[in-house]
């Protein structure tokens, strides 16, 4: 087993106990709640009579209803307006600080957290959402959880965990203009496989991942759940910290450096035992772009859709499902696939970088006509940011709609939806079936860079040739 990572560290310094099932019972940081799975938890509260544990440990916002088009109050779709004001309810009954949007400082739960300081080193976090793993980027330990678990960190602000393996993902070489931290990830899951890090952690590290923003880095993490890990994290360093400092709920500047000084404790140890350990060269890497059902189903923008014979017996049956749905050909070209829409935004690629770099794309140039273009971003402040930036102006100019924050087309619990078998060009992270909200829609990850030039084609294009024009 693993000794001496961030992993171990944290988790020995968040164990209450071991259970008498093996689990251990794991003292829980910061808890993060939005409105689709807390309404039950905090009723299965009431009936218990019980009370939030920690009020000042939890912290909510609402995200995936949010309308992005329209956000005026009442939101025009009842479902939504009913769990909004549930949550505030909730909120307000049970002592939690809530992000609502007359804050200006809603938005995405894994973009909130972090912008406003709550994520920090060292840290056990938890949040009803599978994407929880964003926050490991700071050094945390972040876990997705179900709504009976919401409910225990409420009362209790522990959760019966297992332990888990610990795998090194050491990413090295440069990068080549117009690859970015979605294209590395994207193929490491490629690579490993939709189920490779069951039972894993995944720690991400080498010089690739150093030298990146802390907005690359989460990129990396909220996709760790798409590669099986439960949990994926980076080491703190000084990126990390220069990111925290002076925000609203960081450590105060008089105790900043007593925080440091722990953060830079809790890194894994240069002689640090993994499970595993598996080395990626980036420098390689052109744009990934996934052609299938699954994250795991990608390719590079110069290469075919696979097909059954050029795989192994056990994965035929899974190019022909993909196939099938996509109502794509088995050796067929992904450049040049049609789009009918493009989404930048998500919980993975709705921050201010992600936004800028989909901006340089689209500046002075006009998206197709036969494709719907939105770009959503990931928070209040990001929206302000952007606005103040005049990036807002580059993306109407271009003709897609800016819109308000939330999480948008990512999952579609919210008007943001494919129609019929449409197909979307998205920066988000999931393309199962139905995924963005129609049963035969078909959606393309890739990066916002890449969503931008499909956008502007009307197809899946390589960004490059944009960046060297």
């Amino acid at each position: 087993m693993s000794q001496r990572t961030l992993y171990n560290k944290v988790w020995a310094s968040h164990k209450v106990a071991t259970l008498p099932t093996g689990q251990d019972q794991v003292f829980i940081g910061l808890h993060l709640v939005h409105e689709v799975t807390s309404p039950q938890a905090f009723s299965m509260l009431r009936e218990k009579g019980s009370k939030v544990r920690y009020p000042n440990r939890t912290f909510a916002t609402m995200d995936h209803i949010v309308p992005t088009a329209n956000q005026i109050r009442p939101f025009s779709d009842q479902q939504a307006e009913l769990m909004a004001q549930t949550l505030a309810a909730n909120t307000n009954e049970f002592g939690i600080k809530f992000f609502d949007l007359a804050t200006a400082k809603q938005g995405i739960v894994h973009i909130i957290g972090p912008e406003l300081g709550l994520t920090q080193p060292g840290m056990t976090i938890a949040c009803g959402d599978s994407h929880t793993s964003t926050h490991g980027a700071f050094g945390s330990l972040a876990f997705g959880i179900g709504t009976t678990e919401v409910r225990d960190v409420l009362e209790t602000q522990t959760l019966s965990l297992s332990s888990l393996k610990v795998r090194l993902i050491n990413v090295t070489g440069e990068l080549r203009p117009g690859v970015y931290a979605k294209d590395i990830v994207l193929k490491i899951i490629q690579v490993l496989g939709v189920k490779g890090g069951i039972g894993y952690a995944y720690e991400y590290g080498g010089e690739t991942i150093r030298r990146m923003s802390m907005d690359e880095r989460m990129t990396i993490c909220n996709m760790s759940i798409e590669g099986g890990a439960r949990i994926g994290y980076i080491n703190p360093d000084q990126t990390t910290y220069d990111y925290i400092k002076g925000r609203e709920f960081a450590p105060p500047a008089d105790k900043f450096d007593t925080a440091v000084d722990y953060w830079n404790s809790i890194a894994s140890d240069s002689d640090a035992e993994y499970d595993d350990i598996v080395h990626i060269d980036a420098s390689s890497l052109s744009p990934v772009i996934t052609w299938g059902i699954t994250p795991g189903q990608s390719v590079g923008i110069e290469d075919k859709i696979p097909t059954p014979d050029s795989v192994l017996a056990e994965d035929r049956k899974s190019i022909e499902e993909a196939c099938a749905h996509m109502k794509f050909t088995p050796g067929q070209d992904i450049r040049g696939i049609p789009i009918n829409v493009a989404f930048v935004g998500s919980c993975t690629n709705g921050r201010i970088s992600d936004l800028r770099e989909a901006a340089k794309i689209l500046q002075g140039r006009q998206v197709a006509s036969t494709v719907q273009t939105i770009v959503v971003p990931g928070s209040q402040q990001v929206k302000a940011q952007a606005e103040a930036e005049g990036l807002d102006k580059i993306f109407e100019a271009a003709g897609a709609e800016w819109r308000g924050a939330g999480c948008s087309m990512c999952l579609a619990m919210n008007p943001d939806k494919l129609v019929g078998d449409q197909i979307s060009a998205s920066s988000s992270n999931r393309n199962f079936i139905g995924r963005q909200g129609s049963a035969t829609g078909r959606t393309l990850l890739m990066s916002p860079a890449m969503v931008a030039a499909a956008a502007i084609e009307g197809c899946v294009t390589d960004v490059r040739d944009y960046i060297r024009s």
